[in-house]
């Protein structure tokens, strides 16, 4: 089960973090990749490194997922080289941290364009070449912070992006249910990125993970891994619309 062998999967955000881990996770189980991300030279190290590693194909795209141009380029690429997609993983992202009292209006557009809208953009441009074949798995990255809020760090922004994801992969699961392509997110807790490394390693956080974290501890690299190849595989065909927190059980109690 859950082989990927032949297929290709196109993850954004590849060039680090999660979209990383998750572009790796992919190539193990043998689907040819189109990594997409701003730092081109990264992709083009990283391309290397999965060719070697997993003798899988490997497309790097120059891409800014804010912007409806470059995202409509990719795409073009993507199916130039390849001839469809399988698989897009929404996964690049970043944030400004503010609380609602105190955000500027540009910090608010910056993190609602970076972590909603091109989820939006990337799902109309690869959504449109699956719907070609009547097949696809779109994956999102939302995160356990669209499902609830917090007393530790004020981010009124991407609480509202990543609850905005949530409800756009339902709506969108519901749209294209009848067109072979499932729609789900992945709700992850706390993971080590070059984004969230300050924070989390700080002792004044540590503490507040051990009293919130049912587990007592942050997520470790590979431990997303099995809910992406699950919603990414075949045998997922009826699992549509499901927001799947990835969290340690920060969000069961």
């Amino acid at each position: 089960m859950f082989d990927l062998k032949g297929q290709v999967a196109v993850v954004t955000g590849a060039s680090s973090g999660l979209g990383k881990q998750m572009a790796k996770a992919f190539a193990a189980q043998g689907a040819n990749l189109a990594i997409l991300a701003r730092r081109f030279e990264r992709l083009e190290e990283f391309a290397k490194e999965l060719k070697k590693d997993y003798n899988v194909k490997v497309l790097p795209v120059k891409c800014d997922v804010t912007s409806t141009e470059s995202i409509n380029d990719a795409a073009k690429a993507v199916e130039k080289e390849y001839g469809r997609v399988d698989i897009l993983l929404n996964c690049a992202g970043s944030s400004k941290d503010k609380g609602v009292l105190d955000m500027a209006d540009d910090e608010w557009d910056f993190t609602i364009a970076t972590d909603e809208t091109s989820v939006f953009k990337m799902t109309r441009a690869f959504g449109n070449i699956m719907k070609k074949n009547n097949y696809g798995r779109i994956i999102s990255i939302a995160s356990m912070y669209g499902l609830v809020g917090n007393t530790e760090i004020p981010t009124i922004a991407y609480h509202t992006s990543k609850g905005a994801v949530v409800n756009f992969t339902r709506a969108v699961a519901a749209e294209l249910a009848t067109s072979g392509i499932t729609c789900n997110a992945i709700c992850p807790g706390y993971f080590y990125t070059e984004l969230t490394q300050p924070v989390l390693d700080t002792e004044q956080f540590q503490q507040f993970a051990k009293i919130h974290v049912p587990m007592e501890r942050y997520g470790k690299e590979g431990e997303l891994n099995a809910a992406a190849i699950f919603l990414a595989s075949k045998e997922a065909s009826y699992v549509t619309g499901v927001i799947l927190p990835v969290d340690g059980g920060y969000t069961c109690v």
